[in-house]
């Protein structure tokens, strides 16, 4: 059985969040954009467990057949933040309790600071039968490849994953030897319950039912049959640009102007320029066991394009809704006829996701910040 998968979301005792997310409202969310699993999110949260546990039946969380997983993101000392999957609450308070006296926000905000370093974090987080990894793991900003040049090194070990964040691919992370056996996972580390945000990358995975321990496996022994993201370049931290005018720089021109902008901002460095500096290989080499990777656009994008509109516009959320009438946004996408959509759609929208699958989309990338533009060819 085929299931699509996003592991990476937050509540709303995380930063930057959405005060009215609940887990009803992110299991409608995941039911339109064709999500089968999703993570909750924030699970080591005292009001959170609570809003979990309100839907947890012999261990299992689903709601209106949307299955969920326990997750949260920690930060640790370092400021690299770690991604992690719990089988049950049992797990979930055991790593609580090892981390206790290291982190004392943990009972208070979404993403707690545990002031240990990766090693550590990892020990404790396997130690409670958890998998663990870095999150968004090339990111200039509370990433470990943003202050560390080796994830094994840093962690004194093989985590179970690695996060390839919004503005790196498989292209990107198969660059680096040290990744070939670790299995990559794609998640939007969505901060609201809007489709528009949760899935905007996912995994589809082969397993033979919706458990833990299928989905474990699934991970550990690399039964992902597909990672799905952004393309790198409509990240918005895939360029060396400026974190408060977003002008671009080549990484020459960023350290001969010591990092500073000519506006006076901070001058962010891009995904792929520290992939090219930490990377082994001048192109991608991937292991025989690496799923493809299909690049994705949010449709509401793909549909504001096509109207000359934009992605939250009155006009767009009523063409979004229209096509969701014959399947989800994913199936949209990737699956369901043209001549189905043409039936439902304008016939600029219809050309557009087209054009999306034909690869017929120009990213004009993005860069400290701002998150890269499509232009439909």
């Amino acid at each position: 059985m085929l299931i699509y998968a996003d592991f990476h979301i937050h509540s709303p005792f995380s930063g930057g969040t959405s005060d009215k997310i609940d887990l009803r409202k992110v299991a409608e969310g995941a039911k339109k954009k064709g999500l089968d699993v999703i993570g909750t999110g924030d699970c080591l949260h005292p009001a959170w467990q609570r809003e979990i546990k309100k839907y947890e039946k012999n261990g299992d969380i689903e709601i209106d057949g949307v299955h969920f997983i326990l997750t949260t993101e920690v930060e640790d000392k370092n400021r690299v933040h770690h991604l992690i999957l719990f089988p049950d609450f049992y797990s979930v308070n055991d790593f609580k309790k090892r981390i206790a006296k290291h982190a004392k926000n943990v009972d208070y905000e979404g993403r707690p600071k545990i002031m240990i370093g990766g090693s550590e974090i990892l020990e404790f987080a396997l130690d409670s039968n958890a998998l663990i990894g870095p999150a968004h793991a090339f990111t200039p900003w509370t990433s470990l490849y943003a202050y560390f040049d080796s994830m094994l090194d840093y962690y004194g070990g093989k985590p179970s994953f690695i996060e390839l964040g919004l503005s790196a691919d498989s292209n990107y992370a198969d660059r680096i030897k040290e990744l070939h056996t670790v299995p990559f996972l794609t998640n939007s580390d969505s901060h609201s319950y809007s489709p528009h945000r949760l899935g905007r990358e996912f995994n589809r995975l082969d397993v033979e039912e919706i458990t833990w321990e299928r989905i474990r496996n699934a991970i550990l022994n690399k039964k992902i049959v597909m990672n799905a993201g952004f393309p790198p370049e409509k990240g918005k931290y895939n360029r060396t640009a400026c974190s408060s005018c977003y002008r671009q720089y080549s990484i020459e021109e960023a350290k001969k102007m010591g990092w500073k902008c000519l506006c006076g901002g901070k001058v962010k460095k891009g995904v792929r320029d520290r992939i090219d500096e930490i990377a082994d290989f001048k192109e991608a080499h991937h292991p025989e066991d690496r799923p493809p990777y299909m690049h994705i656009i949010p449709l509401a994008e793909i549909i504001a394009e096509a109207l000359n509109s934009n992605p939250f516009s009155s006009t767009v959320k009523k063409r979004w809704s229209q096509l969701l009438k014959i399947g989800n946004e994913i199936s949209i996408l990737i699956d369901i006829e043209i001549e189905r959509i043409m039936k439902i759609a304008p016939p600029a929208v219809a050309d557009a996701i087209s054009a999306f699958r034909e690869g017929r989309v120009k990213i004009i990338p993005g860069g400290g910040g701002k998150y890269g533009e499509i232009v439909i060819e």
